[in-house]
């Protein structure tokens, strides 16, 4: 059994984690923090039964929680801020990580790769762990080899809670298509486009696009259109719900429980793409 400890289960996408990691027969959820419902039954929070009665306890008690636990790997959706902070403390106790948080840091990633090799904690990080958004980072570089000539525009919308402009998971799509280009990622993309005379850089390696739109409750949708002389290609994904995000973190949480091998992993990993 992976013994799992949960930050932020009262979150959109953590609720979702939290219900299938209690009902799956290979998980047992250990700890819950949080910075709200603190004292809270963990499966009354989400309507189904708690077997092992797991109350939800206050994050800022984090390493006390650690040391009465001893979970094996964490599950992280929060907010960059709490990521930074937290996952340190995991990873310095020799716990796995599962990120799915966005807009973190260079500084606190380089940090947390050291961390990983230093205390024997391999960890997956992924902006984005749907299966079909993997599958569609994993296209948009073959496509990219063939129409490496033709202008390419990056489209994301979300919701209007969402914090983090432009999306982890555009920039992703951005820097798979910068490296299959052989394009430095900071110099090509152009983050929308202001008022005026405004021509467009033509060729992806002079410009990528990336435009997005927050509106209502958008889950997650991103459209790579590929544009060529007199015709073009759009790659498009469309997340309907969060389960997506939630079945890729507990695919990701039991890769990680099982890997020897020290390093930092992506979502290709876990899903051998």
């Amino acid at each position: 059994m992976i013994r799992l400890l949960i930050l932020g289960p009262s979150g959109s996408t953590g609720r979702l984690i939290s219900s299938l990691a209690l009902t799956d027969n290979e998980i047992k959820v250990v700890a819950a923090c949080d910075l709200a419902h603190i004292g809270e039954d963990l499966g009354s929070l989400l309507a189904i039964l708690n077997p092992d009665n797991i109350k939800i306890k206050d994050v800022d008690q984090l390493q006390e929680i650690i040391n009465e636990t001893n979970p094996d790997v964490v599950v992280d959706f929060t907010v960059a801020s709490a990521t930074e902070k937290n996952c340190k403390i995991c990873v310095k106790n020799g716990i796995r990580c599962v990120i799915g948080t966005t807009a973190m840091s260079k500084e606190f990633l380089e940090d947390f790769e050291e961390l990983v090799e230093k205390h024997k904690a391999p960890s997956v990080i992924s902006p984005n762990m749907a299966t079909g958004v993997n599958v569609l980072f994993k296209i948009a570089g073959i496509l990219t080899n063939y129409l490496n000539a033709w202008d390419i525009e990056l489209i994301e919308s979300h919701h209007h809670r969402k914090v983090d402009s432009p999306s982890g998971t555009a920039l992703t799509i951005a820097k798979t298509i910068c490296d299959t280009l052989g394009c430095d990622l900071e110099e090509t993309l152009k983050f929308g486009r202001s008022r005026g005379p405004n021509k467009r850089k033509l060729g992806a390696k002079n410009e990528i696009g990336i435009h997005s739109i927050r509106g209502g409750d958008i889950v997650g949708d991103h459209t790579v259109l590929y544009a060529g002389p007199g015709e073009r290609i759009e790659l498009k994904h469309q997340a309907h719900s969060r389960e997506c995000f939630a079945n890729g973190a507990i695919k990701a949480i039991k890769f990680i429980a099982k890997q020897n091998e020290i390093r930092i992993f992506s979502m290709k990993d876990v899903l051998n793409l």
